[in-house]
């Protein structure tokens, strides 16, 4: 009962919105933090909030997918996933049993750019916590039998994954556009990849990356900031400087003209599909004006696609447009899903919004309504103390501080319709456009090479992506 309580207690604490960050004249500010650099290397960010007792880490080691080696992709993700599964003083099962019993939060995952994972844990129980999530950064052991029970897991895992087309088109589209890029690599690795990685990779590849001059942590909660740096450095300040230098990769090309990649889904009543090109890096100083603009086109319920789409026509249940921002240039991305036999018919519809942006822009009324919109939305991504951690984590991870939050409010008020149109010719492609479709190749193979001149096919069943 008392692990009940304390679990469901962080659980109603967690959702408190007690750490506002809009002022009281309406503007939007991240609250004071601290940043300081342990002579290791390590930084670290303290943001105090007491409303709640409740304190948020958040974590990022500068090594994600781009760091995997070729033929071994899945190995950062594999990595980040076994930090819980063993360390020099405690089995996985008497980690997870220690973090339960304090009701305490601990995982890791591996993204493109970076390792991020979070903690949490109830004020009066941080020194435990903190422990424990210090034995699992500093002392992982990777037990050959958890290796090897994971890697498992994931195979069958993106088997799995397979039969459902909208969890891995993402990753067939990301491969099809990047090609060898280092975004091109399937974060999770694949049924190839991930045989191959061996307990040795994966020691190797934690004494090359975890290391305090590639680790950022944020801290945001209920502490006193000169307390909580000694506790930091008392606990991480003795890990040795070691590591590899961060991976700096270059920007992929964007890709001129139009291609199609089919992948045959036999059993498939419906087609998936995404359309894009390259999109924009998270530094880009132009991403408040494009989120304006994707906004309407189709960032939110009554956007442009999505209006049309499902709304209007009842072709789909969701339609939308993302600019995945990485540290180099991510993607832009239309993606949306039908049935087999209104796949033309969506693909054109989609296809026409898009020339309709281009032609006919946005009206006054629209920049006015997806300003609002932002700063409707916006400040609920920065109430909670692990949504605080995170977002310091990540801004100092790219190089950014507080004024990207606290500049965004006068940034839109600025934005004009000419800055609208000038960000739909220069971010929003219409002529350059790549076509990844998952669905029953035998009712739209004939229809889909209408829309590209380059077309490749491959099955589903087919190891890899």
């Amino acid at each position: 009962m008392k692990k009940l309580f304390i679990v469901v207690f962080i659980a109603l604490l967690s959702m408190s919105t007690g750490v506002p960050a809009q002022a009281a004249n309406g503007e939007l500010k991240l609250p004071p933090y601290k940043k300081v650099k342990l002579g290791n290397g390590m930084t670290v960010l303290l943001m105090e909030q007491h409303e709640v007792p409740i304190i948020s880490f958040n974590f990022i080691v500068k090594a994600g997918s781009v760091a995997d080696p070729v033929g071994k992709e899945g190995l950062a993700s594999v990595t980040a996933e076994l930090l819980r599964k063993g360390t020099k003083t405690r089995s996985a099962e008497q980690l997870a049993a220690a973090l339960d019993f304090i009701g305490g939060e601990f995982a890791a995952r591996a993204g493109y750019d970076f390792t991020n994972g979070f903690a949490e844990f109830v004020k009066k129980d941080v020194n435990t916590g903190v422990t424990l999530m210090a034995d699992a950064l500093l002392e992982a052991t990777f037990p050959q039998g958890e290796i090897t029970k994971l890697i498992k897991q994931r195979v069958d895992g993106i088997k799995a994954a397979k039969d459902q087309a909208q969890g891995v088109i993402g990753t067939y589209f990301a491969g099809y556009f990047y090609g060898k890029h280092p975004y091109g690599r399937p974060v999770g690795g694949d049924e190839n990849t991930l045989a191959a990685i061996t307990r040795a990779d994966v020691v190797q590849f934690y004494q090359s990356w975890y290391a305090p001059a590639n680790m950022t942590l944020a801290i945001a909660g209920d502490f006193q900031a000169a307390e909580m740096e000694k506790l930091i450095t008392d606990t991480f300040g003795a890990w040795k400087v070691k590591g590899n230098t961060p991976i700096t990769i270059a920007d992929a090309a964007p890709f001129q003209g139009k291609k199609l990649l089919l992948v045959d889904k036999p059993d498939s009543t419906q087609t998936f599909f995404m359309i894009g090109n390259l999109g924009i890096a998270r530094n880009n100083p132009d991403r408040v004006l494009i989120n304006v603009v994707n906004t309407l086109f189709g960032g939110r319920f009554t956007s442009m696609l999505n209006s049309e789409l499902r709304i209007q026509t009842g072709l789909t249940y969701g339609a939308r447009s993302t600019f995945d921002e990485r540290k180099a240039r991510g993607p832009f991305i239309i993606s949306t899903y039908t049935r087999n036999e209104k796949t033309e018919e969506a693909l054109d519809r989609t296809l026409n919004i898009l020339q309709r942006l281009h032609e006919k822009g946005i009206s006054e009324a629209e920049l006015k309504s997806a300003k609002a919109y932002i700063k409707g939305t916006f400040p609920t991504s920065l109430e909670t103390t692990d949504q605080l951690a995170a977002t310091l984590a990540q801004l100092d991870f790219y190089g950014l501080d507080d004024s990207d939050v606290n500049s965004l409010y006068a940034k839109l008020d600025a934005m004009t319709l000419a800055d609208a149109t000038r960000i739909i010719k220069e971010y929003f492609p219409l002529d350059n456009l790549v076509f990844v479709l998952v669905g029953k190749a035998s009712e739209i193979e004939k229809m889909a090479k209408k829309y590209a001149p380059v077309f490749e096919k491959k099955a589903i069943t087919q190891t890899g992506f």
